[in-house]
């Protein structure tokens, strides 16, 4: 058995493996959908340490603890609870569609102390500059009379378990119980002792229990307890004006028990059940239309090898999916994007090994397409690398710089790029090993679609144009529309969206069509007048405002349904200002990581003439996309920075395939001038940058159809930066980096 046989085998072993273990963990396997998608809230909560010694890691690990045991009892199915970073903690609850309760109930410190009552106090007592005089505490009671209070005998700490009861004998509704343990039992009968030594109907004769500093219940020691001795047994019962809402709540965070430090809600994601469902379908759909559109049109250009890359196609899918699964990774509406994104991505590989044949077997003589494919597979194989590490690059620094459903977006785009080389090639290879071999094709080697020139290829071969007879001009081309669209930034401005700006963003389903200028100034009416407000079809209203708090969010909810008859919230987000001006920081340092990292490794692949030149060009990509959406006044969210980075690594990918080809004409003829060098890269390397720019704007003209509201915006920028990048390697990358050679010359 000779060394290529034995290759052969090997790859179809490992592409047979890579398919069934992929299959069976589909099967197996469910991925974890993010709340935008299965619906229900997320909340990120940022610890608010007091002093130094909590100003660590470990106080927030026992606030998780804390809150993980109020989370549980509030009855949520598959709660989750993760800390991020050392003063952040992520809750997610799944299927819960009203934030008010959840918020509440996690923020409270729930401090609960239990004190001596010393007497009443005047209304100057309860100044706040003397909130404490010796060792006293002036806080009203229930009815609101003020009392003076000794320090906390008691806190939570000694508390045992708490529970919601409700008095059927002797009517007196719904109280709290409370049981005390360990040194708490005696501390308990030494408070109440104190107490029962004054007279009946005296203020001192009273214990006083203050949840957060606020006297929440103040009862009398029962006559029948004399002096010093005090309750014993352990327990009481804190009665109130509760009904059963507020009794279980209260019983619910004395168990919880206090938090180590104050936590303050940052930011607030709420997503009803059918706007993931839609999302889902959406995105289901684009994948298929997108992928059958694709597959029939590189069928249509590459005949069989078409059918094989079809096939590989359907593998990456499966082999993606499994990845996913596997890892235990969320899978979020920009990660679905992503997902369908990388799809048209996979294509690329295949185009670059197939273009790469049809070159070999029309160059040499005697040449079949056996050996033209391993030829374009050995060939292709550095352009393949090199394009899909700096796409690597782009979601690497979209998993460690963005957040929320952004990160499950380079998640997912980087499972994808892996699984697109899988696919190409080992999948595609294997099945091109057994398949060209056979003998119906050695007769008919047209069939195969590598055996001729190929419609692009053979024109340009006839014409032979000089592209770069004027590179200056086409760089002035280049540079008047990085004004024009540069000048929206300026004239329109940028529209940043709430995570970037902090604020309160709410959509709405509404029954019937609702005028944005009438619900402008409803809202306004309301309370609302600075609300920006924006219709999306018939039926669909979205209001943005400053950062409102829930009560107030609900009011403007309100005042919706009375415009519109009924209103349905269908996603709801909350960010605060400190977290939306750290995001806008976080996004500004990601696009400069992202240009420096790709100048970096293009300059070591390519020396930094080329590298210069490519992420010139990228900047030039990404100034333009930034322009047009300014000149269109699309928001500037999350959801666009995914975009951009995406086209970053795009744009990169088409000037690595062009410099790759002008490093290996150089390495062989040095002679030769560079422009022409660099023409002839151009000419060679245009098939491929034609075929892979249809296979991708299939998929994307599909997600921007059939994607939903957000997708949409999504799928439209990745449009604009598929057509100015593919412009920008070929006649802005390119040019300039003729011109910085004729300049080092």
């Amino acid at each position: 058995m000779n060394r290529s046989h034995r290759s052969r085998r090997i790859r179809g072993l490992i592409a047979l493996a890579a398919v069934a273990l992929s299959l069976y963990v589909a099967l197996t396997v469910p991925v974890h959908l993010g709340l935008d998608l299965r619906g229900g809230t997320q909340i990120v909560l940022e610890t608010r340490p007091t002093d130094a010694a909590d100003a660590d890691g470990e106080a927030t690990d026992r606030t998780v603890e804390v809150l993980r045991g109020r989370i549980d009892a509030l009855g949520v199915a598959e709660p989750s609870i993760a800390r991020s970073g050392d003063d952040r903690i992520v809750v997610e609850l799944p299927g819960l569609q009203d934030p008010r309760k959840a918020a509440e109930v996690l923020g409270r410190t729930a401090r609960l102390t239990f004190h001596q009552v010393r007497g009443t106090a005047a209304g100057d007592d309860a100044s706040p500059s003397l909130p404490e005089r010796q060792g006293e505490q002036v806080r009203a009671d229930e009815s609101g009379q003020l009392l003076r209070l000794q320090a906390a005998s008691l806190t939570g700490k000694d508390v045992k378990k708490a529970a919601a009861r409700f008095d059927q004998q002797g009517g007196a509704g719904w109280h709290v119980t409370v049981d005390f343990e360990g040194a708490g039992k005696d501390g308990w009968a030494r408070l109440t002792g104190e107490a029962a030594c004054h007279a009946a109907g005296d203020p001192a004769r009273r214990v006083a229990i203050a949840l957060d500093d606020k006297i929440i219940s103040s009862p009398q020691v029962d006559p029948s307890v004399s002096c010093r001795s005090g309750i014993g047994g352990g327990s009481t019962q804190i009665t109130g004006t509760f009904d059963d809402r507020e009794a279980k709540e209260l019983a619910l965070l004395i168990n919880g028990g206090a938090l180590p430090v104050p936590v303050e809600t940052i930011e607030q994601r709420t997503v009803g059940p059918t706007l993931g469902v839609e999302a889902i379908t959406a995105g289901a759909w684009a994948a298929a239309i997108g992928t059958a559109l694709t597959s029939l049109f590189i069928i249509a250009v590459y005949r069989i090898m078409g059918v094989l890359a079809a096939v590989a196609l359907a593998c990456y899918g499966l082999i993606s999916y499994a990845a996913l699964a596997a890892l235990g990774a969320t899978l979020t509406l920009p990660g679905l994007a992503g997902f369908v994104l990388a799809i048209g991505m996979a294509v690329d590989a295949n185009v670059l090994v197939f273009e790469r044949a049809r070159e070999e077997y029309t160059s040499r003589h005697r040449s079949t397409p056996r050996s033209s494919l391993n030829s374009g597979f050995k060939k292709a194989f550095s352009a393949i690398a090199d394009s899909n590490i700096t796409t690597l690059i782009a979601a690497g620094l979209l998993f460690f710089l963005a957040s929320g459903p952004v990160r499950g977006f380079g998640v997912t785009l980087g499972i994808g790029v892996l699984a697109s080389m899988l696919s190409a090639l080992v999948i595609t290879r294997a099945l091109a090993d057994y398949t060209v071999g056979g003998p119906g094709l050695r007769r008919r080697p047209h069939l195969t679609g590598v055996a001729h020139t190929g419609t692009v290829r053979a024109r340009l071969r006839r014409t032979n144009p000089n592209l770069m007879r004027h590179p200056r001009r086409w760089l002035a081309v280049s540079a008047a529309v990085l004004v024009l669209a540069a000048s929206g930034i300026a004239v329109r401005g940028l529209d940043f969206g709430v995570e970037f700006t902090g604020g309160r963003l709410i959509e709405y389903t509404t029954a019937s069509p609702v005028d944005p200028d009438r619900a402008r100034a409803a809202l306004a009416d309301a309370g609302f007048p600075r609300a920006v407000v924006q219709t999306s079809g018939e039926h669909q209203l979205t209001v943005r405002t400053h950062h409102l708090s829930n009560t107030q969010a609900a009011a403007l909810t309100d005042a919706v349904n009375d415009l519109a008859h009924r209103a349905d919230k269908i996603r709801d987000e909350a960010i605060g200002p400190s977290l939306g001006k750290e995001l806008r920081r976080g996004a500004l340092i990601a696009l400069v990581v992202a240009l420096c990292t790709q100048l970096v490794y293009l300059a070591a692949r390519f020396r930094w003439l080329l590298g210069t030149s490519a992420v010139a060009a990228l900047a030039h990509d990404a100034v333009i996309l930034i322009g047009v959406f300014a000149w269109l006044g699309k928001p500037i969210d999350g959801v666009f920075l995914a975009a951009l980075l995406t086209v970053i690594g795009y744009s990169v990918n088409d000037s690595v395939v062009v410099f790759d080809r002008v490093r290996e004409i150089r390495r062989r003829d040095r002679r030769t001038p560079f422009d022409r060098i660099a023409n002839q890269a151009l000419l060679q390397t245009l098939p491929r940058t034609v075929n892979t720019g249809m296979g991708a704007a299939f998929i994307l003209t599909a997600l921007a159809v059939l994607g939903g509201d957000t997708l949409t915006d999504f799928a439209l920028a990745l449009l604009i930066g598929l057509a100015v990048g593919t412009y920008s390697s070929m006649f802005t990358a390119t040019p300039l980096a003729i011109e910085l050679h004729h300049h080092r010359g």
